[in-house]
């Protein structure tokens, strides 16, 4: 019904990028808050709290340090974010997100959803230049 991928690159290895954006401790993207029901693994529910909003939704795929993906069910639709992390050099990764929305109820969700075209390339800015930051400050000094 409805799809969108964005990619960054960032200033860090693929093996980092992975395990820094795996830890919900790094979830962190004001004015959502995300809780997680347990580690980052299949099958943990995940709660995205957001200014009069909260949605549900689940993990229900990981390959360590190559991807993921996270389900949401709203409306009648499903909502897939998969993460993708691959490598570009030593210490340079490329992370892509796919956003795909399908099912029966997707037809009504598609102009609220095109909203995320907008807001997603920043985000993963962010995340982007928070795990290059962390990588620097955990590897400065060390060859």
């Amino acid at each position: 019904m409805w799809e969108f991928e964005h990619t960054v690159e960032c200033e860090a290895p693929r093996g980092f990028a992975w395990k820094y954006w795996t830890n919900p401790a790094n979830w962190d993207d004001p004015p959502a808050r995300f809780e997680f029901a347990g580690p980052f693994a299949v099958g943990t529910r995940l709660t995205t709290i957001l200014p009069g909003q909260t949605f549900e939704s689940v993990i229900r795929e990981v390959v360590p340090g190559r991807s993921a993906l996270i389900e949401m069910s709203v409306g009648g639709a499903t909502v897939r974010f998969r993460w993708s992390f691959s490598e570009l050099a030593a210490r340079r990764a490329k992370i892509t997100q796919k956003i795909t929305l399908s099912g029966e109820g997707a037809a009504e969700l598609v102009e609220p959803a095109k909203g995320l075209e907008l807001t997603v390339p920043d985000g993963m800015k962010r995340i982007a230049e928070r795990i290059a930051r962390s990588w620097t400050e955990t590897h400065s000094g060390k060859s």
